[in-house]
């Protein structure tokens, strides 16, 4: 997180109207170190017997949202509260880890079967629908990501993950058929496919290309990288902050974060493995996913490998709702640890 403070207080490139981005930004991690030793010191059983509470509220939070929802960029997906915007759909992330891994834990016999599995793909499919209908065709596709692979990790077979997938690579296609896509979600897929269709259109996306290769092996150096210090690129404290590490710490820098990074979601698959129960493994195995997902979705649309998607760097990128969800994965991931030490005593 204080890599992350850094990193957006280079970002920002003394422009007056993200100046005070950093100082916000530490003070949305502070909040959240809060967050996080509070889901640790919570034993993670309390959740469960919330279960059908915490779905219930999600579904009315994310109905809530679309009807007076700040709509930003084509989307409506914040809700005002103060000075500050609010994503829902982010701690709905973690809250649906909760809620699946509680449905999946109780019927981890039935997964071999299309019954048992319907159900739990219902409970994901739900607020996965709500969350598509804001649009964010990204953060729904995440929803799903996540029942697959706790559904997976609880032992249903891989041929039906493979089936459900094949069809759910279907639903973007047939959105994109019906004409059921929002118009910005058409036309960022059609950039990925065809930048040459609109270069001005797909600027931002050359000039994160143009930021990476600039970087080499060792990078240009901290608050000296030519493309975010004269402003050529854009949206660089949050969707495009990979760029601005990558141009500045080069080659060695991104690898050193993909270490550090991976050793978090590796901590997060031991907790897991050492859980003393299967709803404390598939929070775990849910937050690595999450972890996961989101860092490799972000670097691969900087590198343009993927269609570019408000899908936040965890831990680095701008943004209080997206950093508290991350941390409180971690604290509820720390409490299946903290609770399970105190049981083998």
């Amino acid at each position: 997180m204080i890599f992350g403070i850094v990193m957006i207080r280079s970002a920002v490139a003394d422009n007056a109207s993200l100046a005070d981005t950093a100082q916000r930004q530490a003070m949305f991690a502070a909040i959240g170190l809060v967050i996080l030793l509070l889901a640790t010191v919570i034993d993670y059983h309390v959740w469960r017997g919330l279960s059908r509470i915490l779905f219930l509220g999600i579904i009315l939070l994310l109905l809530y949202v679309e009807l007076v929802g700040a709509k930003t960029f084509g989307a409506t997906r914040w809700i005002r509260v103060g000075s500050f915007t609010i994503q829902p759909s982010e701690v709905a992330k973690v809250t649906l880890i909760l809620i699946l891994a509680d449905d999946i834990a109780r019927n981890e016999d039935r997964l071999r079967s299309w019954s048992g599995i319907l159900r739990t793909l219902i409970i994901a499919a739900i607020p996965a629908l709500v969350i598509l209908r804001e649009p964010d065709l990204s953060t729904a596709i995440l929803v799903m990501v996540l029942w697959a692979a706790m559904a997976f990790a609880a032992g249903m077979p891989p041929k039906y993950i493979l089936m459900i997938g094949a069809a759910g690579v279907m639903v973007p296609l047939l959105a994109l058929s019906f004409n059921l896509m929002a118009d910005y979600q058409k036309h960022r897929l059609a950039l990925f496919l065809f930048p040459e269709s609109d270069p001005g259109a797909a600027y931002n996306i050359q000039q994160s290309l143009i930021a990476i290769g600039s970087g080499g092996v060792l990078g240009q150096g901290y608050g000296l990288s030519t493309q975010v210090q004269l402003r050529f690129l854009k949206v660089r404290q949050t969707d495009f902050i990979f760029s601005v590490l990558s141009s500045e710490f080069g080659i060695v820098g991104d690898v050193i974060f993909f270490c550090v990074l991976a050793f978090v979601v590796y901590r997060c698959l031991q907790a897991a493995r050492n859980a003393r129960d299967t709803y404390g493994a598939l929070i775990g195995y849910g937050v690595a996913t999450l972890i996961f997902y989101q860092a490799a979705f972000n670097i691969g649309m900087n590198l343009n490998l993927l269609p570019v998607a408000g899908i936040p760097l965890p831990f680095i990128s701008s943004g209080g709702s997206s950093l508290w969800a991350v941390l409180l994965g971690i604290g509820l991931v720390e409490s299946t640890v903290l609770y399970r030490k105190e049981m083998e005593f």
